[in-house]
């Protein structure tokens, strides 16, 4: 079985190949790019490398978010075109718990948060001893509401993710000598352990891929200034 996963939820760009268990193909490219040529351009470039053709899949994994709006539409978008063309199973995967799950063997809770901007974050975490399950939701947060939620857990907590040095002050000075910075080599995502995660859960077929859709964790501005009307009346 041939798996093809697909993450461009934030500025990496990560796409893999995975046959029978076995890592055929992988590529992450760190740089400021826009994923809406770059991801196809690196999905053929796997297929020809390992020669394989695009027939040949047989499931397609992808990062549903959250993250980049426009990223995260890129990605599903290509996803959801390949799946119903080719009538193959889709399987959507948080790119936070992706990403958390590069710190595999690390035995307690994982961390990662992405930058939001203006003091938000969107960020979760997860223990690795219970195949990351969720401990703090996915979600849209301010950091300081964040923190509160980790301090909370009262545990020794690993950060994973590039973004966690835009906040490694406000971390320690809340979590102290419990915050444990991941070495920058799990940083990154990688869509082979997309794939991973993908293998263990319900694939969508037929309707079900065509109605799909990101997950942004992050209410619509104009539902997110409704609620604040409310509050302040």
């Amino acid at each position: 079985m041939i798996w093809l996963g697909i993450d461009t939820s934030n500025t990496p760009l990560a796409v893999a190949l995975v046959k029978d268990g076995q890592i055929i193909a992988n590529e992450v490219t760190n740089i400021k790019l826009n994923h809406s040529g770059g991801a196809m351009l690196a999905i053929e470039r796997l297929l020809s490398r390992v020669n394989v053709t695009v027939k040949e899949i047989d499931a397609i994994a992808v990062s549903e978010g959250p993250g980049s709006y426009t990223g995260i539409r890129i990605g599903v978008t290509i996803a959801k075109t390949l799946a119903w063309t080719l009538k193959k199973p889709l399987v959507g995967v948080s790119s936070l718990k992706m990403l958390a799950a590069n710190a595999t063997l690390y035995k307690g809770i994982v961390c990662t948060l992405i930058d939001a901007r203006r003091q938000n974050v969107y960020a979760g975490a997860y223990d690795a001893t219970k195949q990351f399950e969720n401990v703090v939701e996915d979600h849209h947060y301010s950091i300081e509401d964040f923190l509160i939620k980790l301090d909370e857990l009262n545990a020794p907590i690993l950060f994973v993710g590039h973004d966690a040095d835009t906040f490694w002050a406000q971390i320690v000075e809340k979590l102290g000598d419990r915050a444990i910075r991941a070495p920058y080599t799990f940083d990154l995502p990688d869509a082979a352990q997309l794939i991973h995660l993908a293998e263990t859960m319900p694939q969508l077929t037929g309707d079900a891929v065509h109605n799909f859709v990101p997950q942004y964790r992050r209410l619509a501005e104009a539902e997110a200034n409704w609620i604040k009307e409310q509050k302040n009346k």
